[in-house]
């Protein structure tokens, strides 16, 4: 198995992930298959998408007489990705996907996503969107998600208002009940790709308000709204401005003003949010996947430029690859074990997932565990790999002649888009721990222990980490602490799931290569270290955040 950052190692440690020889087998796939779609999609990534972006960072999108532009190369990318299949692969066939794993998807997803991340924000949100209606509006889907899944139109998604950020029950937009369609009136804000010039439709999945603004996201109902009618006129849909951002420098993020559009309702009034879950389900993968792509770009681009960049040795020898020295070789160390990990990572979450819509009960709660994880640390590992190149680069890291800095501009927006570290704390302990009795935690922690008695090099250590997890885990289920203090703790149980999580991923490493058994000793040799920082954090007195108001 390939211990480079490529499609080789994304299918070694797919091989390894349990779970996934199951789906394999039940699509009929060998691990050629799998190996060569990974290696297909790899390449197509290097080839179309990467020198794409790089030009669309330097280019920018632009507004002309009212309308978006995106940069050169970029509509003529995405019917290439729609008509070869890459869209929306697991979607079923009878509307125009190839029903394979989300899995096999988000796999495939890491070449495209770590060569041209803000181009895929298209991608992602197109085919969320498709899911989205198949299971709201199946007769919509009928007619939309072949359109879809092929690229002729895309999709975004619409929730986001001015003074409704993270609060989202603070939406104003609203929807009037006109018989036999809706009428949306309101801004719309952080909307990526919210006008383009790469398909012939747009349709904006968008949350409005059906309730009374007292009701809070219980009046908040989702809306199909298309920016082109069915008779072909434009819908009264206005793009105001786009962002001007640190990064994604080819991804426009729009300001939206609903004057009055049509629109078609999804789900039941009222029930907006449970009936957009599944999209965001899918997004908040998708932002690991980003991660983990642009971990492995960056991770490759080090070690390149580490076996190519001479300087140093002895002054009557000639100077020696940096990649000579044991300080960049450490460098090197922790940035190849962060992306392997993040891979791994989303392996772990897009299989659960699978099995959960198989109606794996015990995966559905391990996926509950995992998705906070991916989300989070998918958007920190990369922005952390991402620096590293930079480091190992050095001054020639910090200019635009390479690609880390792009890298870690782009990287930066993941913890935050598709709810920040903040949300996906609370999420983790409240309703990942504490609502649900530690059912979540359990799934989690039998699977790895079951995983863990098969004795991979390094299950000691990762059945102690585990086991210090679950303690802290019981301790703050039995606490009497305020909810407010229990928030206080928060991002430390976060963390101390990620790194009970990592330990158990890193034992996988050892089984793909012998760098990758490498990485697991460099990545369990830290985990005491991590684990009781987070446990610190957890213990952190109450009355200092008082102090901190």
């Amino acid at each position: 198995m390939s211990a480079e950052m490529d499609a080789g190692l994304i299918a070694g440690l797919l091989s390894v992930t349990p779970g996934w020889a199951g789906l394999e087998e039940t699509i009929g796939l060998e691990p050629d298959d799998t190996a060569m779609i990974l290696a297909e999609a790899w390449r197509l990534g290097e080839d179309l998408l990467d020198p794409m972006a790089a030009r669309a960072d330097e280019e920018g999108c632009r507004i002309e007489n009212g309308r978006l532009l995106t940069p050169e190369g970029y509509a003529e990318a995405f019917a290439r990705l729609g008509a070869d299949g890459w869209l929306a692969a697991d979607l079923p066939e009878s509307v125009g996907g190839q029903g394979l794993p989300t899995t096999l998807h988000a796999a495939a997803s890491l070449g495209f996503e770590g060569a041209a991340m803000p181009f895929m924000m298209l991608a992602g949100s197109t085919r969320a969107a498709a899911h989205c209606l198949l299971a709201a509006a199946p007769d919509l889907a009928e007619s939309w998600a072949p359109k879809l899944a092929s690229g002729e139109w895309a999709a975004t998604i619409c929730i986001s208002e001015p003074d409704a950020g993270s609060d989202v029950g603070r939406i104003r937009a609203k929807a009037e009940d006109r018989g036999d369609h809706w009428r949306i009136t309101g801004q719309k804000c952080w909307i990526s790709f919210g006008d383009q010039d790469m398909t012939s439709r747009i349709g904006h999945l968008c949350l409005a308000r059906t309730g009374a603004p007292q009701e809070g996201t219980r009046g908040l109902t989702l809306f199909l709204v298309p920016d082109v009618l069915d008779d072909g006129s434009r819908n009264a849909i206005r793009l105001e401005r786009i962002e001007e951002k640190l990064g994604l420098h080819g991804s426009p993020t729009c300001v939206l003003s609903f004057e009055g559009a049509e629109a078609q309702m999804l789900g039941e009034a009222g029930r907006g949010l449970p009936t957009l879950f599944r999209m965001i389900e899918l997004m908040r993968l998708q932002t690991g996947c980003q991660g983990a792509g642009i971990a492995l770009r960056s991770a490759a681009l080090a070690r390149r430029y580490a076996a190519e960049r001479l300087q140093g040795g002895r002054p009557d020898a000639p100077p020696v690859p940096i990649l000579a020295h044991p300080d960049v070789r450490r460098q090197l160390l922790d940035i190849e074990s962060r992306a392997a990990l993040l891979v791994a990572l989303v392996l772990e979450a897009a299989v659960a997932a699978d099995q959960a819509r198989a109606g794996d009960p015990a995966a559905e709660l391990r996926q509950a565990f995992l998705l906070p994880l991916a989300k989070n640390f998918g958007g920190e590992g990369a922005f952390e790999t991402a620096s590293g190149a930079v480091q190992v680069l050095g001054g020639a890291g910090y200019t635009r002649e390479w690609p880390a800095e792009r890298y870690l501009r782009d990287a930066r927006i993941i913890t935050i888009y598709e709810g920040t570290t903040g949300m996906q704390a609370q999420d983790f302990l409240v309703r990942r721990l504490l609502k649900d009795g530690g059912q979540s935690l359990g799934a989690f922690l039998q699977a790895a222990r079951a995983e863990l008695a098969e004795a991979p090099p390094g299950a000691e250590q990762a059945t102690a980490i585990l086991d210090r997890f679950e303690a802290l885990a019981r301790r703050l289920m039995a606490s009497d602490a305020s909810m407010a203090e229990r928030l206080g703790q928060a991002d430390g149980y976060l963390r101390a799931g990620y790194a009970a999580l990592t330990a158990l991923l890193a034992t996988r490493l050892a089984r793909v290569s012998d760098r990758g058994a490498a990485w697991a000793r460099y990545r369990l040799h830290f985990a005491d270290a991590e684990l009781y920082a987070a446990e610190t954090a957890c213990a952190l007195a109450p009355d200092l955040l008082a102090e901190a108001g």
